[in-house]
């Protein structure tokens, strides 16, 4: 599946004293796309209730590199990047309306069974959405 964007506008409650956005917000936008991402693929919570899954975030490697004020209006774009046997990567970037990148991250997801909590394959509606492995 290729890439999902979403628009978002930076509002107050997302500043922090410094009077850009919180750090911790941008791991909040982050996922944002991924839920958007997760939709447009046609795999919601309810499609992950009814595959018997859920998926958890184990690792996000993000890089801050330009800073988000009141007002600004962002794109956070999520694309598959690679997957493994119970878990995948999520390529993402938030870029303002110049087209500056101010984030990127890498987010590793595991599958996991929704009834006994350990990790399991990726269902195959999952890992249809990814590159094949070479």
């Amino acid at each position: 599946m290729a890439g999902v964007s979403l628009e978002i506008v930076v509002r107050s409650t997302e500043i922090d004293v410094n009077g850009h956005v919180n750090n911790a917000k941008y791991l909040e936008y982050l996922e944002w796309g991924r839920e958007e991402w997760y939709e447009r693929a046609g795999l919601d919570y309810d499609a992950f209730g009814a595959l018997g899954i859920r998926t958890v975030t184990v690792n996000v490697n993000i890089n801050y590199r330009k800073e988000c004020r009141q007002g600004d209006r962002l794109t956070v774009t999520t694309a598959a990047e690679r997957a493994g046997r119970t878990s995948y990567v999520l390529k993402q970037e938030i870029v303002n309306r110049a087209g500056e990148r101010c984030a990127d991250a890498l987010v590793t997801c595991v599958t996991m069974d929704a009834a006994s909590r350990t990790s399991r394959p990726l269902p195959d509606a999952l890992r249809a959405l990814f590159p094949a492995r070479p």
